[in-house]
């Protein structure tokens, strides 16, 4: 009898098919993250695309205080439903945004003498991402931004 037993114990067969049913659910779960993580990545870069296209349409315009409702109608168009845009401008003096005041007379206003100025435009989309798996979701943002002046 204790052969017997000693034999068993000694055999190895079957243990590659034990170990891999103990490492099988951590390797799945890895790979279900990694596709998860994968897919929010793609998201946040369509986001950004978005963003982007949204800044060209700038670039190919001259800006004025009076489109930034429609660049962020058109923002949230090109992101798809459930986005959310921002577009922000702002004046720099000496490389510091100025303050002080609304930000349409802030861009409109200019620099003291002898400052160097600059005008900025800068298109945010924030959109609400569900997990594939799990049930949670948070907010992934693409910014895209230009110096107009």
């Amino acid at each position: 009898m204790m052969k017997r037993l000693s034999f068993i114990l000694r055999d190895g067969a079957g243990t590659v098919t034990i170990e891999l049913a103990m490492v099988a659910p951590i390797l799945a779960a890895m790979l279900i993250g990694l596709i998860d993580i994968s897919h929010a990545y793609s998201s946040k870069l369509r986001l950004e695309q978005a963003a982007q296209r949204t800044v060209e349409r700038v670039m190919q315009n001259s800006f004025k205080v009076a489109d930034a409702a429609t660049l962020k109608t058109d923002a949230e168009a090109a992101a798809g439903t459930g986005s959310t845009a921002t577009v922000t401008y702002w004046l720099e003096c000496n490389g510091v945004p100025k303050t002080g005041g609304t930000a349409e007379a802030n861009y409109a206003s200019g620099c003291t003498d002898g400052e160097q100025y600059s005008r900025h435009v800068q298109v945010s989309i924030a959109k609400s991402h569900t997990a594939l798996i799990w049930e949670r979701t948070w907010n992934i943002t693409g910014v895209a931004g230009i110096r107009v002046q």
